[in-house]
């Protein structure tokens, strides 16, 4: 697939990012980078989705297009089927996949990194990469002791701005996750809570 993947621009990447992690997959980062993107859009933002570690799924990147991103990529686009690859493979494939994001000239990046970075998808590596372009870091979990087992287990320069997921599909979830980890907890399902995470990536982005 490498073979194939059409030679990457010599672009810089530095758009403002949004940056979605999870605490495992299934946890709510799609779900999650669906709203962030509709809210986004709604502000008049040219928006790109991508997903930068993982497995690749094509209905994560329909997802963000029918929440009205302008652009969808995913490691795919830089020749991969999945980042479960030698560290310096997936760097490389990383930095093409983000030159050719960086030809477009949209606003902002909301960007997903699948499964958690913990797990063998070079996660970590994805969040090293893009760390200076991000302004806002959005945790998706599935429970609230994972937020805390999250907080032990990885280095984070600054700690997530804001929980999500599974972990706060109710007032109960939410008020732990806070209590066990300090940070603002939301429920995106939720429509009472739209106003405060579009607050949140107002702060976050200058807008």
């Amino acid at each position: 697939m490498r073979g194939f993947a059409p030679p990457a621009p010599e672009r810089s990447f530095e758009m403002p990012t949004v940056l979605l992690i999870g605490t495992s997959m299934s946890a709510g980062k799609t779900t999650a980078a669906k709203v962030i993107v509709r809210l986004l859009e709604q502000a008049g933002l040219r928006v790109v989705g991508v997903k930068l570690a993982g497995a690749a799924r094509h209905s994560d990147l329909l997802s963000m297009a029918d929440a009205g991103a302008d652009h969808t990529f995913d490691f795919v686009d830089a020749g991969l089927p999945s980042t479960a690859v030698p560290e310096e493979d997936y760097r490389q494939a990383l930095r093409d996949l983000l030159a050719r994001i960086a030809e477009v000239e949209a606003d902002v990046l909301v960007a997903e990194v699948g499964a958690s970075p913990l797990e063998p998808y070079n996660g970590e590596v994805a969040i090293r990469e893009v760390g200076p372009n991000v302004r806002c870091t959005v945790l998706s979990a599935t429970d609230p002791y994972a937020v805390a087992g999250m907080l032990e287990a990885f280095d984070f320069k600054n700690n997530p701005d804001l929980v999500t997921g599974l972990a706060t599909r109710t007032e109960a979830g939410v008020e732990l996750v806070q209590k066990l980890s300090g940070i603002k907890a939301l429920n995106v399902m939720d429509r009472d809570a739209l106003p405060q995470l579009k607050t949140i990536l107002e702060d976050a982005l200058d807008l």
